[in-house]
């Protein structure tokens, strides 16, 4: 295979609809746009316009907020871990950090960093570095005879 010898697979592209090119082809005169009408017309926005009546995005309270500063966390489940060990993705003997897992493929992007919840079950002894844990994973993870270590920096981590 040469390079002038790519193309697209069958079907993958659609040609853009020329419109208001005559009528026989089929969308000409009005463009597909119908006859008279706001619609009809260019500049229209009328995206939650109910025909005059109180629109439901005004109807309805406000409700909360979004905390701007909250910290977004990648969690990874202890049965994940678990699954990568198995598979020989990740090292057992090694410290597990976020780097690491991002190499092994068990997180897509590491975030705000990494944090362990308690799902599935741990039989692997691993000691983890990472951004936070909950109660449990880190019980588990004892139990085991592993050992984790919660960065500092990470708020909101445990």
């Amino acid at each position: 295979m040469k390079l002038n010898e790519i193309k697209d697979r069958e079907g993958a592209t659609h040609s853009k609809k020329r419109v208001g090119r005559g009528i026989g082809s089929g969308s000409g005169k009005t463009g597909g746009r119908g006859v008279k009408g706001q619609k009809s017309r260019s500049g229209v926005a009328i995206n939650g316009f109910e025909g005059g009546q109180m629109p439901i995005y005004r109807r309805l309270p406000k409700r909360g907020f979004t905390n701007i500063f909250a910290k977004d966390f990648t969690e990874v489940s202890l049965g994940r871990l678990q699954a990568a060990v198995d598979a020989k993705k990740l090292d057992a003997k090694k410290t597990v950090t976020a780097e690491a897992l991002k190499e092994a493929g068990v997180i897509r992007r590491v975030k705000d960093g990494v944090r362990v919840l308690s799902d599935g079950e741990l039989k692997a002894k691993l000691t983890l570095e990472v951004a936070g844990a909950s109660k449990t994973a880190i019980e588990k993870i004892e139990k085991a005879g592993g050992s984790i270590t919660v960065l500092a920096g990470a708020k909101n981590a445990e």
